[in-house]
């Protein structure tokens, strides 16, 4: 009866029986066919027959709350029965095989347990192995029980799963797993070790301990998944994988491509013609033709369309849009992956999560791909890879920059370095600022992109970062601040924001010295076009120019910001025309407004730009300026000693920012001069500063004249000129609000009268100054000097 058993449930080569009996419990050595349950491998089986259950153990007998792996069956009417091992083969097609489609190989041998109520058999338990898989193949009969019995599985004495085994039907049931560290994974799953190793056990329970991949991370199944985040800050694009590779052109270049969806990036100069910065992206999508254009000021496209935004998600076309004071975000909703799009401006940031060991095309999946295949043509310049080379600004101190961008290898940032690695971002930040001045929000730039990488993936938010490298709260930098295609956003002189020329686009003004394009002349009518980033650099209003008639005005360009004045026969706006046999003149100018109702001097910005035309000879006259300043050091013989007087420009109040021949002053801007002397001795003498004026010529006796400090005192005409120290010792400072002479371009000279004064008990240098007047002192003549000194400054166009 046991070998038709066997044929029943298998095809049987040969059998070798040899018999143990049992009628309560039995310690069968089974080394001769050791089996494998749930990973683990054993030589001994155990089966004991208790009140209520029949239990096949394989760590020892059965005992209730132990860590045993078991099998427990209701004992229905089983007495006593018999275990074996015997040597088969069960090839591919045995009803093993056909009941569990996911064994592989075949086995050589088998378990069995026969069990009896008397003399009737009442249940056949037939355990196999193969290779790393362990199988069961068992029938119970009517006399076990009339209905379904449910068997339990423990595992280190926890339930793992229950079987209904019908009355009088073979069934087949799959014991194989795996054991990693003690714990059991069942085939086909898996768990992770840590984020960087993923450990599964395959259908056929082979146990696989796998290292992710440098951009990828293992999930709680043990699957190694991407979830990664590519950076686009200045010109530095920093992969999923954590390289780097600087755009050194201002060409547009793919970020990313998959499933039809191609993000692109274009990249643009700004102040320097030399560095470019990441200007906006664009999100293609194939299927539809659609183009979203990501651009400055959280400016959003679709196609030609504007887009208004808010924090509430949008959906078009398959991508969701929000725009909050940090910028804007696009998630891709139909993709192979879960894709997040983040720009403010100037850094892009592209999280990605999805499946594993896949290779993304574009620069964000692997930065080391060649440029000029990555180059996408439709949206660069024929001109873009032009190479330009400015002079290296002076100002910018390379150690000074990479103490600050290496702020990113200390706290708090110290918490993010086990998943996001600091040294991209100190590339990027080092690269840039060490060749461009840290403005418009570039000083903090690089350590925002890299805080939002990090919180990217892991949730963490730095939120101390802030106070310790002295940066303002995230809001994206000119948000709504929207330039033309040639400017850029940037910070001005007021504080605020302001739309700039671009390096490149500016060059060709700058080098001449003009605000515009040449006057376009037509018979008896004339155009001038000034480019508004120039405007706006010099801080003109634009609003506030007109020509000879105050009601002409320019007109402004929304798209290009160029402002356009005209004139014609039938609106000659004050122009002025002038016949003789040859030509026919006409003339006009740009102004900001009657120069007759300034009074000697003006802080505001003078604007007069001639704007004439000849009808058989165009010319036009340009008028544009930038005051110089710089210091003056002279040998002094006053009386009986013999010192050094050195007289020196600041544009800070605490005098550390020198005047250089570099340095631009703007109208209206403070200016501290300080005089300073050495070889005196301050405990016997001072210096008092007894006038100081301006001239419009190198002479002291120039035919304009402007006064700043009158007898040791600020001109009380004047509000803008503060006296310091004035007689207190051997130096002393002053300030004031830059000017230069109303209809003047040329020179302006600074003249300082200085005196020498012997220090005496009971008597004081300085000179009363009470509410900004001047007041008789009877000891006016303890600073009088028989050889008053003079000293000149200039500062010119």
């Amino acid at each position: 009866m046991l070998l038709l058993l066997l044929l029943s449930l298998a095809t049987v080569s040969h059998v070798s029986a040899a018999r143990t009996y049992f009628t309560t419990s039995i310690a069968a050595n089974i080394s001769a066919c050791p089996i494998t349950f749930y990973g683990r491998v054993y030589k001994t089986l155990y089966v004991n027959l208790m009140d209520s259950n029949v239990a096949f153990c394989f760590k020892g007998p059965y005992r209730p709350g132990s860590k045993n792996d078991c099998i427990l069956l209701t004992k229905g009417a089983v007495t006593r029965g018999y275990l074996g091992t015997g040597q088969s083969t069960y090839r591919p097609g045995s009803s093993f095989h056909r009941g569990l489609p996911q064994l592989t190989g075949s086995s050589t041998c088998y378990v069995y347990v026969v069990t009896y109520t008397v003399n009737t058999r009442v249940g056949v338990f037939n355990f196999a192995q193969f290779g790393e898989q362990g199988a069961l193949a068992a029938r119970l009969y009517s006399a076990w029980s009339s209905s379904p019995v449910e068997a339990v599985v423990q595992v280190d004495g926890v339930k793992l799963d229950d079987w209904k085994m019908t009355i009088n039907r073979l069934i087949t049931k799959d014991i194989s797993g795996c054991r990693h560290s003690g714990v059991l994974l069942l085939p086909k799953t898996g768990k992770c070790e840590s984020e960087d190793f993923s450990v599964t056990c395959s259908a056929s329970a082979v146990l696989r301990i796998t290292p992710c991949g440098s951009r990828e991370i293992c999930r709680g199944d043990g699957q190694c998944v991407l979830d990664a985040t590519c950076t686009v800050t200045g010109s530095t694009v920093i992969d999923l994988g954590g390289k780097v590779v600087s755009v050194p052109d201002r060409c547009a270049y793919t970020l990313m491509s998959e499933s039809g969806v191609h993000l692109q990036a274009v990249f643009q100069d700004r102040r320097r013609k030399d560095v470019s910065f990441l200007d906006h992206v664009i999100l293609h999508l194939n299927d539809s033709g659609v183009n979203f254009h990501l651009g400055q000021g959280g400016r959003v496209q679709l196609n030609d369309t504007k887009l208004s935004l808010s924090s509430t998600p949008v959906e078009h076309h398959g991508v969701q849009l929000s725009k909050d004071q940090t910028g804007v975000t696009a998630k891709l909703v139909h993709s192979n992956y879960n894709t997040s799009i983040f720009f403010d401006g100037y850094t892009a940031q592209i999280h990605m999560t999805g499946p594993g060991g896949n290779t993304l095309q574009g620069l964000c999946g692997n930065s080391s791909l060649s440029l000029s295949d990555m180059k996408v043509s439709a949206y660069s310049s024929s001109s873009c890879e032009k190479q330009y080379n400015d002079t290296a600004d002076s100002q910018i101190n390379c150690k000074t920059v990479t103490e600050r961008c290496n702020l990113l290898k200390e706290d708090p940032f110290t918490s993010c370095h086990n998943h996001t690695n600091p040294e991209p971002f100190i590339t990027a930040c080092t690269n840039t600022l060490c060749k461009y001045p840290a403005v418009d929000g570039l000083n903090c730039q690089f350590l925002e992109a890299y805080a939002r990488a990090c919180s990217l993936q892991s949730k963490d938010t730095l939120e101390d970062w802030r106070s310790k490298a002295s940066c303002p709260s995230p809001r994206a930098f000119c948000q709504d601040k929207f330039c033309s295609a040639h400017e850029f956003c940037a910070d001005d002189i007021s504080g605020g924001t302001s739309c700039y020329c671009r390096a490149i686009f500016g060059s060709k003004y700058r080098s001449t010295n003009t605000l515009g394009e040449p006057t376009i002349c037509r018979h008896n009518s004339a155009s001038l076009t000034l480019v508004g980033c120039l405007l706006e650099e010099k801080s003109i209003d634009y609003s506030v120019l007109h020509l000879n008639d105050p009601n002409c005005r320019g007109q402004r360009d929304s798209k290009t910001h160029m402002v356009t004045f005209s004139f014609d026969s039938s609106n000659v706006c004050g122009t002025v025309v002038k016949a003789n046999s040859s030509k026919i003149m006409y003339k006009n100018a740009i102004m900001t407004r009657d120069r007759s109702k300034d009074g000697p001097i003006t802080r505001r910005d003078q604007v007069n730009i001639d704007f004439s035309c000849f009808y058989n000879q165009p010319d036009i006259k340009t008028l544009a300026f930038k005051i110089k300043d710089g210091s003056v050091i002279q040998q002094i013989v006053s009386g009986a000693w013999k010192y050094t007087l050195t007289m020196k420009a600041y544009t800070d109040a605490d005098r550390t920012q020198a005047v250089e021949s570099s340095t631009e002053i703007q109208l209206e801007q403070t200016i501290w001069v300080e005089l300073k002397t050495d070889g005196l001795d301050d405990k016997l003498v001072a210096v008092v500063t007894d006038s100081c004026w301006a001239t419009n010529e190198a002479s002291s006796s120039g035919s304009l004249r402007y006064d700043l400090i009158v007898k040791g005192c600020s001109n009380p005409a004047d509000q803008t000129v503060k006296v310091q120290a004035n007689g207190l010792g051997t130096s002393n400072y002053f300030s004031f609000n830059m000017f230069q002479f109303s209809g003047k371009s040329g020179d302006v000279y600074l003249h300082c009268k200085l005196n020498l004064c012997v220090k005496k008990k009971n008597s004081t240098c300085a000179p009363s100054c009470s509410g900004g007047k001047r007041g008789r002192r009877s000891v006016r003549t303890t600073y009088e000097d028989v050889n008053p000194a003079f000293i000149t400054m200039a500062w010119t166009n």
